[in-house]
């Protein structure tokens, strides 16, 4: 059982409406990130017992920067803490995605799912990167990716951007592509899914689920798949999209 780690805040910063982005200082955890994987952050306001799962965005040197959106009165609390304030927090866990060398990548991410995609991008060589957002305010971390991959984006309402979906960029280029990796909402996995299976290409997938432990013990947080249902916080989050069954 992975034991608690005391995290800093040293900085602290809104990247967009009710979106949280914190850099977390310890060594360790900087140390052992890895691409795909979580954080499950100890919430303190005397209603929540249960943790926070909060995906990695990249990690560096000491620091570990996670982004959130306000979804609840855990989040909320979160988003309250100030530089300088300690988080109690369990990580990095999970399994995380597979590079493959040589491998020409696709990633695809939609709204928050952007976040746990970062690292992955840095690491990958000059990847397509294809992201989604509801309108132009909700579009994060254009450059940074950007730096990193030939970027694509696409808004819902048109208003940056291709107007659509991401994926229906992704598909344009699928020639270009050996592997895919996405995150994101369930209905632009399931399409990834699809994609995937069209044009016989290799994908990950990150699923998000509800978590009590975050170790594997409770079986919350169990997806569907080909051998049975599995969890999410053990056995994922990321996933070959070949295993997972969408209802």
């Amino acid at each position: 059982m992975r034991e608690d780690l005391k995290c800093e805040i040293i900085c602290k910063r809104e990247i967009a409406p009710n979106q949280i982005e914190l850099i977390l200082k310890n060594a360790r955890l900087a140390e052992e990130a890895k691409p795909g994987q979580f954080v499950h952050i100890a919430i303190e306001n005397g209603k929540n017992i249960l943790r926070r799962p909060i995906s990695i965005c990249d990690s560096f040197m000491e620091n570990t920067r996670i982004i959130f959106e306000i979804k609840g009165d855990g989040t909320k609390w979160l988003a309250e803490r100030e530089e300088g304030d300690v988080l109690t927090l369990m990580g990095p866990l999970g399994n995380g995605f597979t590079l493959y060398p040589g491998k020409r990548a696709f990633v695809i991410g939609g709204g928050i799912g952007t976040f746990p995609l970062y690292k992955l991008t840095r690491l990958l060589n000059k990847p397509e990167v294809f992201l989604g957002f509801r309108n132009k305010d909700m579009v994060v971390m254009e450059d940074e990716f950007a730096m990193h991959s030939n970027l694509h984006i696409a808004t819902d309402d048109g208003s940056y951007g291709h107007h659509g979906f991401a994926i229906e960029l992704a598909e344009k280029e699928i020639d270009k592509c050996d592997v895919i990796y996405a995150c994101g909402p369930k209905p632009m996995l399931r399409a990834v899914k699809a994609l995937a299976e069209k044009y016989g290409k290799k994908a990950e997938l990150s699923m998000e689920e509800r978590m009590g432990c975050g170790i594997g013990a409770c079986l919350v947080c169990v997806c569907k798949t080909t051998t049975g249902n599995r969890q999410v916080c053990l056995q994922g989050p990321v996933f070959d999209s070949k295993e997972v069954i969408f209802d």
